[in-house]
Order: structure tokens, then C-alpha cells, then sequence
């Protein structure tokens, strides 16, 4: 029998019984080819006021500094695009003040972090002794340089994971373990010709194809800087409160997704019907209640408020 062949096929079919889209497996190691792609966009700056994307720069290339012993990385995919799109229902009606798809619903930190530990409980329980660790956009892992080894997609020209048949709405996870495992490989990139989410990033952050200025997307504006939005962007926010999703709306490649199944990822139902004149009145009361489990909570009630006005025309 074909032990790693075994615990493989039981990794995959515990993410599809947990409601993974996809789960892909790459051999934990220094990743060589990112290094300097790291150091460069950290000299341009383009981290801007992210300090903590200067830390731990070998734990970021090296799973094995995360996890003793590490010998794979298996990379997840859960979807959360939703199957009512706010931003463009309230395009329609009005020129609404929208927030990013992903923060419409519960918080993906708590989501994700619960399943992966159920995931991990699931390898424990039949394997046995696996010492490893799970991660969700919360510790220095490449998560998208990872999935991409593992073969769940191409890192698109927004810098953002693309899959073939799920577009880019969807999370990223990781389970580091010490366990080998048999290995998938990548596909390759069908951006081709297309620069349809340079051409419409409003602040011009993607600087050239596969690098995007973190320090100018909307998304670093509205929840990252901490101080005032700097006034040589303002009018170029088309609305967006909190987060973006200009890049990923405009991806060919998101004609494919489908509506997700997580009931923890629907929206407050009061966040369907809320206008203009409402966000900009919002209290912190409303705030607390509307966003109470969302990741809106990152911004908090001041920033939100501080995006508010700095969107009003």
C-alpha cells in the first residue's frame, strides 16, 4: 500500500467534505524564487504603512520555520462570492457607498480558522501523531505563492489568485504539517493579453503586470492607513468604503463563479437596503449591529466614518 497516496487522498476528500472548493498539496521549502520579488517590492515601498510586511521575512519564504519538520503545504480554496451582488444593485439604483464582497457577511478569520481546525482534527485522528499548524491570512505564509505551486491557479496580473473555473472571489488557507504527502503541480497563466484590471484600477496601483503598489490600492486606503487618505485620491474611490473589488469585477475570468453556500458569509439584511444618506448618518450603534462579526470591524467606526467622508462628493 501507498502510504502517501492514502493520507493524500484522505486530505482531499476531508476539504470536499468540508466545503473546500479545492485543495491543492506542494512540498514545504525555502521558496528561492520569491526572495529577491519580496525584497524588491519592500525597496519600492509599495508595502507603504504595512510595517508588519517587513517582518519576519524568513518565516514568509520558509514553511519549515513555521512548522519543525515541515514537509508539505496544503493550500485551500473557499468561495465566498455572494449571490447578490450590493455594489452593482446599488449601482442601479443610486450611487450607494459599497463595501468589498468578502466583508459582507461573517468575519473569514472565524469561518475559515474553524473548519481548518476541524480539517486538522480529521488528518490527527486517522493518521495519528502530525504535528502542524493552519493558517488563514494570519501569519507570514505566501498564501497565494503557495497555492499557485500546488496547482489551484495562476497568479493574475492584479496579483491575485485566479482559478479557471471559480474566478479570484475566494479565500485562501493553509495547513503546514510534517507529513509527506504526494504533490500537485501548477498550471500555467492565461492572463494572456488581457490587462483589463490595469486598465481599470482608478488609482493606477498596479504598476506593471503581477506587481501591484499595495500603497495606492483603494483597499490599503480604506483599512490598512490608519491616518487621513492622503487628498490627492479623492474623487478616484468610485464609492468604495471599505476594501475594492474593481480588479476582480472586471476579470474575465469571474463570469465563472457561482454563489457560495456558507450561511456565516450572508450579509446582514439591513445591509441590503441602506442608502447613501444612511451610511453617512451611521452611528456607532448601527456600526455595531450591522458589522458586528464582520471584518468591516478592522476599519472600526472611526475609519469607516473617515472613508465615508472622504467619498462624499
Amino acid at each position: 500500500m501507498n502510504i502517501k497516496f492514502t493520507h493524500t487522498q484522505l486530505v482531499k476528500s476531508i476539504s470536499a467534505r468540508l466545503g473546500f472548493s479545492f485543495c491543492g498539496i506542494s512540498k514545504a521549502g525555502f521558496l528561492e524564487e520569491e526572495a529577491p520579488r519580496l525584497e524588491e517590492w519592500l525597496r519600492r515601498g509599495y508595502h507603504g504603512k504595512m510595517g508588519y510586511l517587513e517582518n519576519h521575512f524568513d518565516k514568509r519564504l520558509d514553511p519549515t520555520k513555521l512548522v519543525d519538520g515541515a514537509k508539505s503545504v496544503i493550500s485551500l480554496i473557499y468561495n465566498y462570492y455572494p449571490d447578490k451582488d450590493l455594489s452593482s444593485e446599488a449601482l442601479a439604483k443610486e450611487e450607494k457607498l459599497k463595501i468589498a464582497k468578502y466583508a459582507y457577511g461573517e468575519d473569514y478569520h472565524f469561518v475559515i480558522k474553524d473548519k481548518l481546525k476541524e480539517f486538522f482534527q480529521h488528518i490527527t485522528d486517522e493518521i495519528g501523531n502530525v504535528n502542524g499548524r493552519v493558517f488563514v491570512d494570519s501569519a507570514p505564509v505566501m498564501e497565494r505563492t503557495w497555492a499557485q505551486k500546488s496547482g489551484l491557479g495562476w497568479i493574475g496580473k492584479n496579483s491575485l489568485l485566479l482559478n479557471r473555473s471559480m474566478g479570484s472571489f475566494f479565500f485562501l488557507a493553509e495547513i503546514i504539517l510534517d507529513l509527506e504527502l504526494e504533490y500537485d503541480g501548477p498550471v500555467k497563466d492565461y492572463c494572456g493579453t488581457c490587462t483589463a484590471c490595469m486598465d481599470a484600477c482608478p488609482t493606477d496601483a498596479i504598476a506593471e503586470p503581477y506587481v501591484v503598489d499595495g500603497s495606492k490600492c483603494i483597499s490599503y486606503f480604506t483599512i490598512e492607513l490608519k491616518e487621513e487618505i492622503p487628498t490627492e485620491v479623492k474623487g478616484k474611490f468610485n464609492n468604495w468604503v471599505f476594501g475594492c473589488d474593481i480588479c476582480q469585477d472586471v476579470c474575465p475570468w469571474n463570469r465563472f463563479s457561482q454563489p457560495h453556500t456558507e450561511p456565516r458569509f450572508q450579509p446582514h439584511t439591513d445591509l441590503e437596503h441602506i442608502t447613501s444618506s444612511e451610511w453617512k448618518e451611521i452611528t456607532e450603534d448601527v456600526f455595531k449591529k450591522l458589522f458586528k462579526k464582520s471584518a468591516v470591524k478592522r476599519t472600526g467606526f472611526n475609519g469607516l466614518k473617515r472613508n465615508i467622508r472622504f467619498v462624499e462628493k
